[in-house]
């Protein structure tokens, strides 16, 4: 699948309906495929192909996430990286925002430095109550709350969490999935398996 420019379709790598390990309460995890930054030992390295894995509209997304609204405090949004689908990244953002009253966090391999500047970035920081953010470094691992490695940095960009908040988030937790298959999610070293 080619970069949707307009956001219309996301490329998702897959979504998890509730998680304790993917920031502060319960959270709905969604995972974009998509990675050029090609970090050294990233956990997760079956999200980088640019393929489509599994196409959303925001609209669809939504309505899964509205399934289970009731029960999670917030959305997480890893990957992959979700910033090499910015349009797509800012539709649902900002449709959660004025849809829920939901709380959103994301991962990303890019520093705040370079967010900003991007394309669509401040629209995107100011759409997030929490972002993770830098590259991970295999020789800085730490696999512990929600740092891969030591050299990335929690930023709050609203008030809506405290830094311990965030700092006492899960290492990992394993899913049993209807089917017996086991995901396995969390910074704790261990990686999204589907």
């Amino acid at each position: 699948m080619a970069y949707d420019e307009t956001g219309a379709v996301l490329n998702l790598h897959a979504v998890l309906s509730s998680s304790q390990s993917n920031g502060p309460g319960a959270r709905y995890v969604i995972w974009f495929q998509g990675c050029t930054l090609g970090c050294g030992g990233c956990f997760n390295p079956e999200t980088h192909p640019s393929v489509e894995r599994l196409p959303i509209t925001v609209p669809e997304l939504m309505w899964r996430i509205g399934q289970v609204e009731h029960r999670i405090e917030g959305i997480t949004i890893s990957g992959g990286e979700p910033l090499q689908q910015p349009q797509g990244l800012l539709n649902l953002l900002r449709t959660v925002r004025r849809e829920t009253k939901l709380s959103t966090l994301l991962f990303s391999g890019f520093e705040l430095d370079e967010i900003e500047p991007s394309k669509l970035g401040q629209a995107i920081l100011g759409e997030l109550d929490v972002l993770i953010a830098g590259r991970y470094q295999r020789e800085q691992h730490l696999g512990t709350g929600l740092g891969g490695s030591s050299n990335q940095k929690i930023h709050l960009l609203t008030n809506r969490y405290t830094l311990r908040e965030v700092e006492a988030t899960l290492d990992s937790e394993i899913h049993i999935q209807p089917g017996g298959t086991v995901l396995v999610t969390g910074i704790g070293g261990v990686s999204v398996r589907t």
